[in-house]
């Protein structure tokens, strides 16, 4: 017999889909190779700190609210199964992260077949077939791989195998005494690993090509983070250490270590032989797709490092396949927040209502709101001042305000914003004769401006239009007939309250009812 849906991993995507799915009451099963939910933080962060922030007290009362600075829960209806009742430390220690995702398991009674690993994955016209190291199969009509990034992304660098791998090394930071160190890598990964040797290594170099992005920033929390950059001050005031910006060329072992030939990019790729005791590779992970069969192998993006996806995280190429949890960051690959347990636990979410949609006949949730126009700028200004998804999944997820032919109102929450076009024209909705989809996003340019620079020439909050806001602020985007015709955007607020009646209100309800006329010009 055939399970309606099958996960493959217990991490926090496949506890956050399955804990969803034993709430509806649905046939599903849970494959997990290790014998624990959240078997990845036994060995991640290496160094054994999260970066994932852990914001205990914000002053709100509104568990929404609270969410948008709490990196690390899961989504649930029950009020003990947050993380910050597990840690008070903004950076928590990564074996809280094991205690909590272990409660979670219990607490929502997911089923899990722990010390289950899979090891082949077929398809054929009747769904798939996944079967396990020791033999044992299941059949399945929908798989849906929450398996995480295990493999290392190994650059392509000739004796790159001399070096050791940040996922296989030895961390303690005393067998790095009076050594010269090299890392290859410029993410957190790196940065974490040369922090952690700075009162030990003689000297420590971290090489990576290109300009180095900082999250604060960027505005991607991927990129390197201010607790990893002590090594910077180190490097800025001569303390032996140094990044270097450049290619790694080779590596090469010789009796008195490593020689490692470097081309510099600010010297216009000048060559320099470099010695080194140790070596470290720390560039990052990618996925491992070897189970899938040649019936079920799913197209790659992003360098081979994910599966390439549509908007809701089906396979391209495999119908009936998913993916869930970080491997879902192709589309927006250090762009959003996808990777990140505070991001995916909203993707995951809306994996769960198309899943369900699509297979269970359950509509997408939408809000009935009559025909009062003032009932949807209520709506607009209620969920961007409170949503918490909108505001971790800035520009990936939006809100949809649905103007229905006969003038009614209806409102849905959270739609993948890459899939509304194609929802809208299959009737997902019922009849919509115009719609605005509704994100909060940075302004266009924001990670090319210094945020501490005054000289910066950001306008001023009192521009209404907002357009200039590089800073996270509300965008509405109205269509009609599918058509884009008009955007805008919400002005800036320190306090990220966009409920002024002159800023925010009026000009929104202004702009509803500019365009939700059929008579209203379509904007270029």
């Amino acid at each position: 017999m055939a399970h309606d849906y099958l996960i493959i991993g217990a991490g926090p995507a496949g506890l956050q889909l399955a804990a969803a799915l034993e709430r509806d009451g649905a046939d599903y099963v849970v494959l997990e190779r290790g014998s624990v939910p959240g078997a990845f933080f036994q060995r991640f962060p290496r160094h054994r700190t999260l970066i994932s922030t852990n914001k205990v007290h914000t002053g709100y009362d509104d568990p929404e609210l609270r969410l948008r600075m709490d990196w690390n829960s899961l989504l649930s209806d029950d009020p003990e199964l947050l993380f910050t009742r597990y840690s008070r430390r903004y950076f928590p220690p990564a074996d809280d992260m094991l205690r909590y995702l272990s409660d979670f398991a219990a607490r929502t009674g997911v089923r899990v077949h722990y010390d289950t690993a899979v090891e082949r994955v077929s398809r054929d016209a009747d769904g798939f077939t996944v079967t396990a190291r020791d033999g044992r199969t299941w059949r399945a009509r929908r798989v849906v791989a929450a398996t995480g990034v295990p493999l290392p992304n190994v650059p392509d660098i000739p004796g790159v195998e001399l070096a050791e791998r940040y996922d296989a090394f030895d961390p303690d930071p005393e067998s790095f005494t009076d050594q010269r160190v090299l890392i290859i890598g410029r993410g957190n990964s790196a940065f974490e690993t040369a922090d952690s040797l700075m009162e030990h290594a003689a000297v420590i170099h971290v090489v990576g090509s290109g300009s180095l992005p900082m999250a604060w920033r960027t505005h991607y929390v991927g990129h390197l983070r201010a607790v990893n950059n002590n090594f910077l001050d180190s490097y800025q005031l001569k303390s032996q250490n140094a990044l270097l910006d450049g290619r790694v060329l080779e590596i090469r072992k010789a009796e008195d270590g490593f020689r490692v030939p470097v081309a510099f990019e600010r010297a216009d790729d000048v060559v320099k032989e470099i010695r080194y005791d140790r070596v470290i590779v720390a560039t990052g992970f990618r996925a491992d797709t070897s189970v899938f069969d040649g019936s079920c192998a799913p197209e790659l993006t992003v360098n081979g490092r994910f599966p390439a996806l549509t908007a809701v995280g089906e396979s391209v190429n495999v119908p009936g396949l998913y993916f869930a949890g970080t491997l879902m960051q192709g589309r927006d690959f250090k762009k959003a927040t996808t990777g990140f347990i505070h991001g995916f636990r909203y993707t995951v979410r809306a994996l769960h209502r198309t899943l369900r949609r699509r297979y269970d006949g359950e509509p997408w949730p939408v809000t009935g709101l009559g025909t009062d126009p003032e009932r949807a700028v209520d709506a607009v200004i209620t969920r961007v001042n409170r949503s918490s998804a909108l505001w971790q999944q800035f520009g990936v997820l939006g809100d949809l305000l649905l103007l229905a032919p006969d003038g009614t109102w209806r409102y849905a929450e959270e739609v993948p914003v890459g899939h509304v076009p194609d929802a809208v024209a299959a009737g997902e909705f019922g009849q919509v004769a115009g719609h605005a989809v509704i994100t909060l996003e940075y302004g266009e340019g924001h990670d090319r401006v210094d945020p501490f620079d005054v000289t910066a020439g950001r306008k001023s909050q009192q521009d209404t239009a907002g357009l200039d806001g590089r800073y996270l602020h509300p965008v509405v985007r109205w269509y009609r007939d599918g058509a884009f015709v008009a955007e805008y955007h919400l002005a800036e607020n320190l306090e990220n309250e966009w409920d002024s009646e002159s800023f925010h209100r009026a000009p929104l309800r202004a702009f509803l009812a500019a365009h939700r006329s059929p008579a209203a010009p379509v904007t270029p």
